[in-house]
């Protein structure tokens, strides 16, 4: 099968097309015909060695961790998904080998859910780790209900935009920062947008004089760093891009895989709560340019790998 590897660690010009054996399905796997993947800066970051120190690594490495397709055979201790059911799925393993820039993949059953209805299969495959990361920060640590006033920084990027969802669906209202170019489209997903940058302080206390009672960061850094100006006494604070979030006195998530949530987040996009903003679709060939394009950190929405139709 045809499969985007790389065999050392490096820029984005360590990823070519090669020819792969067809993985092996354990007891507990489901195997996937992929017809889509999605890219995520994890991705790419694993690709640099960011995360050697943290992720056992086997070479040649097939990246990805988001995939839809099809289910080809489950293994024999998987009674919840036939040939021919149609899956999402969040497939990180304990170690970096096999991924989902592939035309097959043999996903753990944990990190599988149905694909929704309502969506294509490039939205499809962005749907997992995106929002997941989004759910699990907002439902497990943040406990959003109705009634908080949440501020989402990135509020336009791939996470950012499910979490401005998600929060509204759980009936809090959302301030989201971004750029002013990207201000109607927070509109339309419900959030009340703000300019990142200098003077953040004085425009968000200007729409919440009491700040807010909950912060959900997906870009760290000077965002962050002014989050305890903008939040009201005993505001929750989480990050998933900045550890120092500790700090504050917040929590740092990693998003894991779980069949549970992804099962919820299909439910919320079936009702019409949630959807998933595309930038674009790259052929697998062009992997490597889509890793490029997600590193640059301008995208609104995902970048969705199509592998087969």
């Amino acid at each position: 099968m045809k499969a985007i590897v790389y065999g050392e660690y490096g820029g984005p010009e360590m990823l070519r097309l090669a020819e792969v054996p067809e993985p092996k399905v354990g007891p507990d796997s489901v195997l996937v015909e992929v017809r889509a993947a999605s890219v995520n800066p994890v991705d790419w970051k694993l690709r640099e060695g960011y995360l050697d120190a943290a992720i056992e690594t086997f070479f040649p490495v097939i990246p990805g961790w988001d995939v839809a397709g099809v289910v080809e055979r489950p293994g024999p201790s998987v009674p919840e998904f036939a040939p021919g059911d149609e899956v999402i799925g969040y497939v990180r393993e304990d170690v970096l080998r096999r991924g989902t820039y592939a035309q097959k993949v043999a996903a753990p059953v944990r990190s599988l859910a149905r694909k929704p209805r309502n969506l294509t299969w490039a939205q499809a495959a962005s749907l997992p780790l995106a929002g997941l990361t989004a759910y699990q920060s907002l439902v497990h640590r943040l406990r959003v209900a109705d009634g908080d006033t949440v501020l989402v920084h990135a509020a336009s990027g791939g996470v950012g935009s499910l979490a401005v969802q998600i929060a509204r669906a759980r009936g809090a209202r959302v301030i989201g920062t971004a750029s002013e170019r990207n201000h109607g489209f927070l509109r339309s997903l419900g959030a009340e947008p703000v300019s990142y940058g200098e003077g953040l302080e004085d425009r968000v206390s200007e729409i919440v004089p009491g700040g807010v009672t909950a912060v959900f960061d997906a870009v760290g850094g000077d965002a962050l760093a002014a989050t305890p100006k903008l939040a009201a006494e005993g505001a929750r604070v989480a990050s998933v891009a900045d550890g120092s979030v500790t700090e504050l006195g917040g929590s740092y998530l990693f998003v894991r895989p779980d069949s549970a949530d992804l099962t919820a987040l299909v439910e919320l996009v079936e009702a019409g709560k949630v959807t998933v903003e595309i930038a674009e679709v790259l052929p697998l060939e062009e992997a490597a340019e889509a890793q490029r394009r997600n590193a640059e950190g301008h995208t609104r929405g995902k970048i969705a790998i199509e592998v087969s139709r």
